[in-house]
């Protein structure tokens, strides 16, 4: 045994032995309780309200440089909402960028077969500044809005401020030509000119179907019901006859003297047999009918005389047909449906000429807003209605289609016109919803697959408006800019429309009521002219 073990203290080598253990404990200690701290696993937390993920969708990896990558630093997350389209809003429970509209959803991302939106939501809920948005975003990328019937006007403001061509229709306020067939002639001698004799007949002929489709809806609206048949073959004759005798635009006053004078060719297809009293009797009702739309009748004068102001096709166009009253509902459908024929037979023209490499291809955004006041006014016009919603992907055009609620489209008279209605929203690409009462999810269901969660979400947001207590006022309807975009049985896209500063004072549909109702100066009482009681 070495002297320094003989010298060390028996005590202190036990001292050290138990610091020793005690170190180790220690450790341990620490190493178990590193071991109690939970983490979550690869699907969060386990347990109820933990927020355990059940499925996990599987991530998309991509390999770039530091250069090419160096932006996305750390990582990128997907929003899960199309960034295709025009930017609408934030979705409500991600806050991610919601980007929608029928032409870029058709033509670029090929979400949908059909360019066209159909909307519905009660009045006061933002849908027309919905479409507003729309139509903007698009006039941006190169797309041409046309309104055809501002009834409110909610879209006057918006063609104004984008230099588009704004056309006053109403009692009074300016005259709309059905006869006219608008640029067709000098499209169709261009077209010959150019050798496309073929495109040019088309042409021709589709401007002589539309106007003959615009008298008979006119007699319909008037009488309440179509024409018959053989006046509708004298009507396409008269038609005719106009074009090869008439020099110039004729009106419907026109039309009126052809048929009342009996040309040979008139009285062929309405078999007088060559006695002229019967051919008297048998266009009577028809004589009747086309004096009372020239001689301000119920429908006024605004198709009996030359067009004012001509459509253009190189601008963004609104007519403006608000000056007509609610309670004249007639009137408010005929003008309506002559917009609506003016508005497709000015984007036939221009496909047309682009077809022919004469013009550049434009691509338009129709908006038909207020439908189920045109679909009300006479039996047949869904017909017609109908027709344009089928065409509108071969004629190159975007449709948004407007109306409140289902049961505006299913309150038609009979049951094949009702399915007719109905067969808007099931034919349309997409459909954006906004809050609607729960005894009309039955009739959307049928048409658009809606989950329960979402028909309650649409249910939510059609409540009233709450009291604000602090400023005295109503608060904002809880539904007001919120909207499902609903594909197919795609699972819908909850959205909030967000307005930029820039575009608030086109979107204001009240100013009316900015100003108080005042007699006198602000702060004064007007004085009251005392009533005297008079002996009756």
């Amino acid at each position: 045994m070495s002297a320094s073990t003989e010298l060390r203290p028996r005590n202190q080598s036990k001292s050290s032995a138990r610091l020793t253990r005690k170190a180790r404990k220690l450790e341990e200690r620490a190493a178990r309780q590193a071991a109690a701290v939970k983490r979550p696993g690869p699907r969060g937390w386990f347990g109820r309200g933990r927020g355990e993920s059940s499925v996990i969708q599987p991530v998309d990896e991509w390999r770039g440089t530091t250069v090419q990558v160096c932006g996305l630093f750390p990582f990128a997350v997907g929003s899960g909402t199309p960034m295709v389209g025009v930017p609408l809003g934030r979705h409500l429970f991600t806050n991610a960028t919601v980007c929608a509209d029928p032409i870029s959803w058709f033509q670029i991302a090929k979400l949908i077969s059909n360019p066209s939106v159909f909307v519905l939501g009660l009045p006061g809920l933002g849908k027309s500044t919905l479409v507003r948005r729309m139509a903007l975003g698009l006039s941006g990328f190169g797309v041409q809005p046309l309104v055809l019937g501002d009834l409110k006007p909610d879209y006057v403001d918006l063609i104004d401020a984008l230099g588009g061509q704004v056309i006053s229709l109403g009692r009074g306020r300016g005259h709309i030509n059905i006869l006219d067939p608008g640029e067709a002639r000098e499209a169709a001698e261009q077209l010959r000119e150019a050798g496309h004799e073929k495109i040019a007949m088309q042409v021709l002929a589709d401007a002589h179907g539309r106007r003959h489709t615009m008298v008979a809806a006119l007699l319909t609206i008037l009488r309440k019901q179509p024409p018959t048949d053989r006046e509708e073959s004298i009507i396409d004759r008269a038609l005719k006859w106009l074009d090869e005798h008439y020099d110039g635009v004729p009106v419907l006053g026109d039309l009126l003297r052809v048929i009342q004078t009996g040309p040979a060719e008139v009285r062929a297809v309405a078999l007088d047999r060559g006695d002229d009293a019967r051919y008297k009797q048998i266009t009577e009702d028809l004589e009747a009918s086309l004096i009372s739309l020239t001689s301000g009748g119920r429908l006024g004068e605004t198709f009996a005389h030359p067009t004012d102001v001509p459509m253009r096709r190189d601008a963004p166009v609104v007519y403006d047909v608000s000056s007509i009253d609610d309670a004249d509902q007639d009137l408010q459908a005929a003008i309506l449906l002559a917009c609506w024929s003016s508005g497709f037979g000015t984007v036939n023209v221009a496909n047309a000429l682009a077809d022919a490499g004469l013009e550049p291809r434009r691509h338009y955004f129709v908006v038909l807003d207020e439908l189920w006041r045109a679909l009300r006014a006479g039996r047949g016009l869904v017909d017609r209605v109908d027709a344009l919603t089928r065409l509108n992907r071969q004629r190159g055009v975007g449709m948004a289609m407007i109306s409140h609620t289902m049961s505006d489209l299913l309150a038609l008279p009979t049951e094949e016109d009702r399915m007719k209605a109905k067969g808007f929203v099931e034919r349309a690409g997409m459909v954006v919803a906004g809050g609607l009462p729960g005894a009309e999810m039955p009739m959307l269901t049928s048409a658009v697959p809606l989950s329960q969660a979402e028909q309650e979400l649409l249910g939510s947001w059609q409540d009233p408006p709450a009291w604000d207590a602090v400023s005295g006022r109503e608060a904002e309807p809880p539904g007001r800019g919120k909207f499902i975009v609903k594909v197919g049985g795609r699972p819908g896209i909850p959205l909030r429309v967000e307005l930029t500063d820039a575009e608030r004072h086109i979107n204001d549909t009240n100013k009316l009521w900015h100003d108080q109702s005042r007699t006198g100066h602000r702060g004064e009482l007007a004085p009251v002219t005392p009533l005297r009681a008079e002996a009756v």
